[in-house]
């Protein structure tokens, strides 16, 4: 984990891209000091926490969950009779589950130190209260995922491409027809690729998978209180995120699913407050 310094900052933005999320307005907010793991929580830890409680997620006691069409096998597709009305691409899918991440014909191999995914607010709260962590505050996860810039778009500034690098793993190419894997990675990439996005030391804060926060979600900033008991934050954007789609990829950014939501691109990483770890 690392140790985040207490700070103010300017959370949100007055120029927003995607007005339904509320990202605006801007807020001048402070933060005390608290901690945040380096990297979203992978495979391998996720696996060793099942392992020693016998945890079942939701996933896998609904038996089905949301995969990326793209993803999946010529036999999984030939299974499915259905998608989501409004996002074709998004399939459920029998059997998909944090152990098989595209449906029964899929495992882990190769991919135990990229984030863990299928996995719901509800799976990903137990996981941090497990390891005496929790989730972070939307508050805390914009603040570490600024890490100290005023008013830019990503963790380290304004580019996507700083000096013609990548930084994160996001969509390259015509979503959702086809992603070239431009950034090295068509889904899901190790949870340490990739440089330190700031100068707190952050890893994939954002692409790669959304982050679940700890807040229920709410548009209306000025009285935080007035809440949407049944959607939880979601933070970050995924390798499923595109310019054209979803600019989500962004500090300000922000989207909700409910608590008991899975997907392939859906992951988390764990906070702790500053006396407590």
């Amino acid at each position: 984990m690392i140790l985040v310094p207490s700070g103010d900052f300017f959370m949100g933005t007055n120029e927003p891209i995607i007005l339904e999320d509320a990202e605006s307005p801007e807020r001048f907010m402070h933060v005390n000091s608290f901690w945040l793991d380096k990297y979203e929580v992978s495979n391998k830890k996720f696996a060793k926490f099942v392992e020693i409680t016998k945890y079942v997620t939701d996933a896998e006691r609904f038996g089905t969950s949301f995969v990326l069409d793209l993803m999946l096998s010529e036999q999984v597709l030939a299974n499915i009779t259905q998608a989501v009305a409004q996002a074709q691409w998004w399939l459920p899918v029998n059997g998909a589950d944090w152990l098989h991440p595209e449906g029964i014909d899929s495992n882990l191999e190769e991919r135990m130190n990229h984030p863990v995914v299928h996995v719901s607010w509800n799976d990903a709260n137990e996981y941090c209260r497990w390891a005496n962590k929790r989730l972070p505050f939307e508050i805390e996860w914009e603040y570490a995922c600024r890490g100290g810039l005023k008013r830019r778009l990503f963790p380290w500034g304004n580019k996507e491409n700083p000096k013609g690098e990548h930084y994160m793993n996001i969509w390259h190419g015509r979503f959702p027809i086809e992603n070239t894997g431009d950034d090295g990675f068509r889904w899901t990439c190790p949870v340490d690729q990739f440089p330190e996005q700031n100068k707190f030391g952050f890893k994939n804060m954002i692409g790669n998978v959304w982050e679940w926060n700890d807040d229920w979600w709410t548009t209306n900033h000025s009285f935080p209180n007035r809440i949407n008991t049944q959607n939880k934050v979601k933070k970050g954007g995924s390798f499923m995120c595109h310019r054209s789609h979803c600019y989500r990829y962004r500090c300000a950014a922000r989207s909700f699913n409910t608590p008991d939501t899975s997907a392939s691109n859906l992951g988390f990483r764990c906070a702790a407050d500053y006396h407590d770890y």
